[in-house]
């Protein structure tokens, strides 16, 4: 649990920045008194809503999941809220400049700002929601791969990354994915962490949907760093009794069509923290590998493992963790902790894709970054 004075300061900032919301656009709103002393209210109740949707476990069930859901959803409309008044307030000092240097006004701008700034905070966060619990939408990759053996071109991995199963992702949701990858008959799946946001005793009955999943060579699972805030021992476990393959720090040889294709996978950057012996390793992955393989594809929850990976050699990194921001503007501070943040690129010699997630973290909510479910087609570079 994080220290009382963190705890504090986390609290008094986020009222501060309520306080803010409602100083910069209650007194210029043109509604009547009640709806202003409604509005106070939202902003009151919304700095405890927030802290109690990220604490909601600490509460017995139904209770934790209703709370859960409640704050998370104040979350993501308080988000808006935020940047679209900060916005806001930017583009009244730009009006106020352009007016003291060319005499122009500007009448209705300070009260229409002010009414429309919640209003599309609340399309915003409609449309965020709407794009967070459909169903994740398939994108189609070729990865070139130069000296592709002919039996490997067409070999199809299904990706799927970063669902999150837990206070407000639950079996049902999980089947949906499940049903749309078996739907596209992959050679292999890869799920690449970050699958639960719990323990095995909460969210086993709802990781159940995986035990479906259908492929020619099977499905594969690294952990992710949420794997190991829920437990990651337990879980590695109970994958393995759901018939996945959990890589850590090893790799199996699939044979298709004769040709010989290496899948690895490496515990999450940081499981080092976690637990020694689980410290991420894509040398050790690779150790022993068949020469004669025609492709190394590693597993690898977050994208800066792609530095130690192609030193290993590996020709193609599958990874996830960044949710491509999930809603703008996070996407922009991806950068400052991960080298991609979504899409194919190439890195060195190796080429990474970074999957979107196939759910979300958080706030049921996506914007500008949409969930994803991967289909990568290994095909033979035009030299």
């Amino acid at each position: 649990m994080p220290p009382r004075t963190t705890i504090l300061t986390a609290a008094l900032i986020t009222a501060l920045l309520h306080g803010y919301i409602g100083l910069r656009l209650l007194p210029a709103m043109p509604v009547p008194m009640l709806v202003k002393t409604l509005a106070v209210i939202w902003l009151a109740l919304s700095c405890a809503l927030l802290p109690a949707g990220l604490l909601a476990r600490r509460f017995s069930q139904p209770w934790a999941d209703r709370i859960s859901w409640i704050g998370m959803l104040a979350m993501g409309f308080f988000s808006s809220l935020l940047l679209l008044t900060l916005a806001r307030d930017v583009a009244l000092a730009a009006a106020w400049l352009v007016g003291k240097l060319l005499g122009w006004q500007a009448p209705g701008l300070v009260a229409g700002s002010a009414l429309a700034v919640p209003l599309l905070a609340l399309l915003v966060t409609l449309a965020g929601y709407i794009n967070a619990r459909r169903v994740a939408r398939v994108v189609e990759v070729d990865v070139p791969v130069s000296g592709l053996p002919e039996a490997l071109h067409g070999f199809t991995i299904a990706q799927i990354s970063d669902i999150h199963v837990g206070p407000t992702i639950k079996g049902p949701y999980l089947d949906r994915i499940v049903d749309r990858v078996n739907s596209l008959k992959p050679d292999a799946v890869a799920i690449t962490g970050d699958l639960v946001d719990g323990t095995v005793r909460e969210l086993s009955a709802h990781t159940a949907p995986l035990a479906r999943l259908q492929s020619r060579h099977g499905s594969y699972f690294v952990t992710g760093n949420h794997e190991y805030y829920a437990g990651a021992q337990p879980w590695i476990d109970e994958l393995r009794r759901l018939g996945l393959c959990v890589l850590m720090n090893e790799h199996v040889v699939v044979q298709h069509g004769g040709q010989p294709l290496v899948l690895a996978g490496v515990t999450d950057y940081s499981a080092g923290r976690f637990h020694e012996s689980h410290r991420s390793d894509p040398h050790r992955a690779i150790a022993g590998a068949p020469t004669e393989a025609g492709v190394l594809v590693l597993l690898a929850h977050q994208p800066r493992t792609a530095v130690a990976a192609a030193e290993a050699g590996f020709d193609l990194q599958l990874s996830g963790h960044t949710h491509g921001g999930q809603f703008w503007p996070w996407n922009l501070f991806v950068p400052m902790q991960q080298p991609y943040t979504a899409g194919l690129v190439r890195h060195g010699a190796m080429w990474i894709y970074v999957s979107r997630g196939t759910g979300y973290w958080g706030p049921p909510k996506r914007f500008g970054a949409p969930s994803e479910i991967t289909r990568l087609r290994l095909v033979r570079a035009t030299e």
